[in-house]
């Protein structure tokens, strides 16, 4: 009866400290404005405002030919969706003062015999000229325009086929449509798990120490690992609730299927929020205000979050040294978890390898984040 009644009062006094956080909670503007007001900004940014397709580039046509087949390649440039046609050039020199200006990141320069060149056996030219000081974009405009000029000139031979011909058949898994927000869904929900389960718990315990509350916390019966559940549990769920309207924004207004299993996702979500709460508390452990608290929270977890994961920079392309890197960081692993199992409808038995990392990086810093609080009493 007595360990019966220990373990009510225990679980009394921490149902009571935990409701006191949530009071404390929702009583700070700034942490609301931070817990909702962010994540829905965020996911509004990147499922609209930055996406990998380019679209919308300004182009300038110089037409030396004036004919009917120049006339038709025009034509197809223009109502695609990927290029704004703008005024007509009157020379080459006025395509490089528009390129100088900004006014447009590509030009397509006709020959004179563009149409009667067009059907002799040496063939016509078409010079496309793109600004390079940004390659990836350059690349990806001037294959459009490749595929638009093939695509016309199919159209015009279409019963001249060489000898030996090799069509692609090409499919597009995981986003037939070409949703540019789907890469980028993932990676939120690991961002705004960072920003709000690591430093919301870390300032959460300095604000005590600076408010010199955290003394009166520890001299009462309350025992310290319970001040640090406490101060860890509001954060748990409210994240879960940031996750709920995460998926429900990105399945009615970004059109996001989730393709693998609900409970799948929210436990290895559940695991990761765990995760970050015990690097905010460890980080709670090392730090004596609120400011620097925040500081190595955001710096040194949201700038890694962006870079090293992959849902903004392919890390294939970065530095062995980067990639090393990235293996420490957390967030690579749940980015993984989550794109494989929401995006492709993986099951666990593809991603309990990086399940079992996060399970080892939540274990190991809990115990140290416990620890080091323990060592400070």
């Amino acid at each position: 009866m007595k360990k019966r009644s220990h373990f009510s009062t225990l679980i009394v006094q921490l149902s009571a400290f935990i409701r006191k956080e949530f009071y404390h909670v929702f009583r700070d503007r700034r942490t609301l404005l931070i817990l909702f007001g962010m994540p829905i900004a965020q996911i509004l940014l990147f499922g609209f405002a930055l996406s990998s397709e380019v679209k919308n580039i300004g182009i300038a046509v110089l037409d030396n030919a004036h004919d009917v087949q120049s006339g038709q390649v025009i034509s197809k440039i223009r109502s695609s969706s990927y290029f704004q046609v703008r005024k007509p050039a009157l020379n080459e020199k006025e395509i490089e003062q528009r390129f100088k200006e900004g006014e447009i990141k590509c030009a397509v320069i006709f020959p004179n015999n563009f149409g009667s060149d067009l059907y002799h056996t040496e063939g016509t030219q078409i010079q496309v000229i793109a600004d390079a000081s940004d390659p990836n974009t350059a690349t990806t405009v001037t294959n459009y325009l490749n595929n638009i000029i093939s695509n016309y000139q199919q159209e015009l031979n279409p019963t001249q086929k060489p000898a030996y011909q090799i069509i692609p058949e090409i499919r597009q898994l995981y986003n037939e449509e070409q949703n540019g927000s789907l890469n980028f869904i993932p990676g939120v929900i690991a961002l705004v798990f960072m920003i709000v389960s690591t430093a919301l718990t870390s300032v959460a315990v300095v604000r005590e120490k600076e408010l010199g509350t955290m003394e009166i916390l520890l001299v009462s019966p309350f025992k310290p690992i319970m001040v640090l559940i406490a101060k860890a549990v509001p954060y748990l769920v409210l994240s879960l609730i940031d996750f709920i309207i995460i998926l429900l924004l990105s399945v009615f207004l970004l059109d996001v299927e989730i393709r693998g299993s609900l409970v799948l996702i929210f436990a290895e979500s559940i695991l990761f929020i765990i995760t970050c709460l015990s690097l905010g508390l460890l980080i709670s452990n090392i730090t004596n205000s609120q400011q620097t608290a925040m500081m190595i929270s955001m710096m040194g977890m949201m700038l890694p979050t962006l870079i090293l994961t992959g849902f903004m920079f392919p890390l294939e392309n970065m530095p062995k040294v980067f990639q090393w890197i990235s293996y420490i960081i957390p967030s690579k692993y749940y980015y993984a978890i989550i794109k494989g199992v929401m995006l492709k409808g993986l099951g666990f038995s593809y991603v309990w390898k990086e399940t079992l990392v996060l399970v080892v990086m939540a274990s190991g810093l809990l115990f140290i984040a416990l620890k080091n609080f323990k060592i400070r009493l």
